[in-house]
């Protein structure tokens, strides 16, 4: 009986089988889209922004982010670069951690037909770009010069600049020294010091300005530093002279550590680039760009992919978002923006 029951079974199994390989199958829906993205480092709470919106967007978008962080080193984001490229991603978004090696890893993507994007950072001495998306970097290194001639017209200046590897080091110093430069030549301004901060690290800062001031006997009125973190290693050697405050310092980023330096009345200004939209318009323009559209077609936020910027090899179509000074006067503009919280600054009268 018990053989009969389990010949029953295995039969109504195997008929159940049959019918559910006759039935209709429902269509698979369309593979999604999957994009790569390279960044130099999550060093730096900038990069971790974006990282974030990035896979915001992608999420709200309906296609697949692989991200991966390089920690400032170039050999290590061409190894990830070719990980990216052999899963079969469709496009790629890269913002490098040298701008001129990064060149073979753009190269290495278009042979695979591979559309890349520029991501905040120019990739240098390649005809491989397809957009760079990012912010108007010179202008950003004029606010920066506009602020600081204003509140130092004259009187001794320390120049510092990023690291020499990342192009936006160039474009920002470029933008600030058609201001500065101007009052040099006209005697008002005195360079003290001009260098390169490497791997934007606030501790080489800090040791540039402590020298700088050595040298200088403590006689330096004006600092360009070239972001937040830059702008915090100058303050902490200014503190150590007790002369935070009393010399202008510039900065750039928006970071909460630099707002409440500008709050405290230590740092004189940053410049708010909001990455989140840089990060959201570089996965749209990616997204376009691996589904066949025109670079032509492209627009964020009201702004069009319609300015180029010369790598060294090619004009590369850009598509260039607005960046906005902050100063104690407008610091709630960022709060406002929902880019950091009222939380995390202390206010003071």
């Amino acid at each position: 009986m018990k053989k009969i029951v389990s010949f029953s079974i295995a039969a109504a199994a195997l008929a159940a089988l049959a019918l559910t390989s006759c039935a209709p199958q429902a269509p698979a829906g369309p593979k999604k889209l999957v994009i790569g993205a390279s960044l130099p480092t999550q060093r730096e709470a900038v990069w971790v922004k974006g990282r974030q919106a990035m896979e915001k967007a992608a999420e709200a978008a309906g296609v697949i982010l692989k991200v991966q962080s390089a920690d400032a080193d170039a050999a290590q984001q061409a190894t990830q670069v070719d990980s990216l490229l052999s899963q079969g991603i469709q496009a790629l978004i890269l913002a490098p951690a040298d701008a001129t090696t990064a060149a073979a890893m753009a190269n290495k993507a278009a042979a695979q037909k591979v559309p890349v994007i520029s991501y905040d950072r120019l990739i240098l001495d390649t005809p491989n770009i397809a957009l760079y998306v990012s912010f108007d970097n010179v202008k950003v290194g004029e606010m920066q010069g506009e602020w600081l001639t204003k509140a130092v017209p004259k009187g001794n200046y320390l120049i510092m600049s990023g690291d020499p590897g990342d192009n936006n080091a160039k474009l920002f110093k470029q933008g600030a020294m058609n201001v500065i430069e101007p009052l040099v030549k006209k005697g008002d301004i005195k360079i003290v010091g001009d260098q390169a901060v490497a791997n934007w690290l606030p501790s080489n800062a800090l040791t540039i300005v402590e020298q700088a001031l050595t040298a200088n006997k403590n006689k330096i009125n004006a600092i360009l530093a070239p972001n937040d973190g830059t702008a915090g290693g100058a303050i902490q050697a200014l503190n150590a002279q007790k002369l935070a405050g009393k010399v202008a310092v510039t900065g750039q980023d928006a970071e909460v550590a630099g707002l409440q330096r500008i709050l405290d009345g230590t740092q004189g200004m940053t410049v708010f680039k909001d990455n989140r939209k840089e990060a959201e318009a570089s996965v749209a323009a990616a997204v376009a760009l691996a589904q066949g559209q025109p670079v032509s077609a492209i627009t964020f936020d009201g702004v069009s992919a319609n300015q180029t910027v010369n790598n060294g090899n090619i004009d590369v179509p850009a598509l260039l978002l607005n960046p906005e000074v902050i100063t104690k006067a407008n610091v709630m503009d960022v709060v406002n923006s929902g880019y950091v919280k009222a939380s995390d600054l202390k206010m003071t009268k």
